[in-house]
């Protein structure tokens, strides 16, 4: 009878709730855009929930790489994560046919795309136990190497990072005839001093704020894949938020989202050029060797596809971008 009354008067509003504080995860470097966003994002919800929810953010890969977040939020270790489309396809893996390689072309794709897509992304990972509170996107993915790279025969030269969960990436880099090495993100710059590297595909943005562009100072002018990103929390700590305070978080949350958006973007431009004043150099990708990467990365489609991404929603998506490229 007491835990029934009580439940009553929490429902009814009459018993003041306990405070929350959600841990959040992230690969992002203190200092960094995205952390500065993240930290303006969780003063907003301090403020929005009158002091009762806060966030502790543990930036800079400190609890592991983000399948390894995924995992802790799965266990209750870890609340939420910002995340890249890598570790949201370890929740939902169809999320990773919004950026197979060379698919989607441009910003403006992009944005046409994901407002069409996004409902279904949400919906497979609220299936798998997660809210998405916002959206956002890292850049676009080009390829940095120790050695300049232009044409596809240059990279089979190379030994390629992939994240250590994607058998399907290592697949595809192997039928390409590329060297695959698997481990995690956090382990990038050990693995170009060693050697164990000389290859990684990142956003220009990324490869700046984590100073990997250091020992890999030639990046491809290739735009090779978007890399889209999202704030993801666990349902069961989504709904211990009382529900009245939910509509002014989510707000706070898309705010941030929008603004990681727009500064990232601003941002990877200016980064690409603070690397070249740090001795990067950027390799024009000539037509003829165009047409060679376009080749091999449709053929790469259906590995990139596997068990995972559904053809019905890669045909959504060239139909959204289909009806986008006959207005321009």
């Amino acid at each position: 009878m007491k835990t029934l009354l009580l439940t009553s008067l929490f429902a009814a509003g009459l018993v003041p709730a306990q405070d929350q504080t959600v841990k959040l995860g992230t690969l992002a470097p203190e200092g960094s855009p995205w952390h500065g966003i993240i930290r303006d994002m969780a003063d907003e919800w301090k403020k929005a929930s009158g002091g009762k929810v806060s966030f502790r953010i543990f930036a800079g890969g400190v609890l592991g790489d983000e399948p390894d977040m995924v995992r802790k939020m799965r266990i209750g270790q870890l609340h939420a994560a910002a995340l890249t489309g890598v570790g949201l396809s370890e929740i939902a893996p169809e999320i990773m046919g919004i950026q197979m390689p060379m698919l989607v072309r441009t910003y403006e794709e992009l944005d046409y795309v994901m407002e069409r897509i996004a409902p279904r992304f949400e919906a497979a990972l609220k299936a798998k136990g997660f809210v998405v509170l916002n959206w956002g996107d890292a850049g676009w993915v080009h390829f940095f190497t120790q050695k300049p790279v232009t044409t596809l025969e240059e990279l089979r030269t190379q030994k390629m990072f992939v994240w250590s969960t994607s058998a399907s990436d290592a697949g595809v880099w192997k039928d390409a005839g590329v060297q695959p090495v698997s481990m995690p993100s956090t382990e990038i710059l050990v693995g170009l001093k060693s050697g164990l590297i000389n290859a990684f595909g990142t956003t220009p943005l990324a490869a700046l704020s984590f100073q990997w562009f250091g020992l890999a100072k030639n990046m491809t002018d290739l735009p090779w894949a978007p890399l889209i990103g999202a704030t993801v929390i666990s349902a069961k700590k989504w709904e211990s938020i009382p529900e009245a305070q939910r509509p002014a978080l989510v707000e706070a949350a898309k705010k941030s989202g929008a603004r990681m958006k727009t500064e990232a973007r601003k941002l990877g431009d200016e980064a690409v050029k603070v690397m070249k004043d740090n001795g990067l150099v950027v390799h024009p990708v000539a037509p003829a060797a165009l047409a060679e990467w376009e080749k091999q990365a449709k053929a790469a489609w259906p590995k990139v596809m596997g068990q995972t991404i559904p053809a019905d929603l890669v045909a959504e998506i060239e139909k959204h971008l289909a009806e986008y490229r006959a207005k321009k």
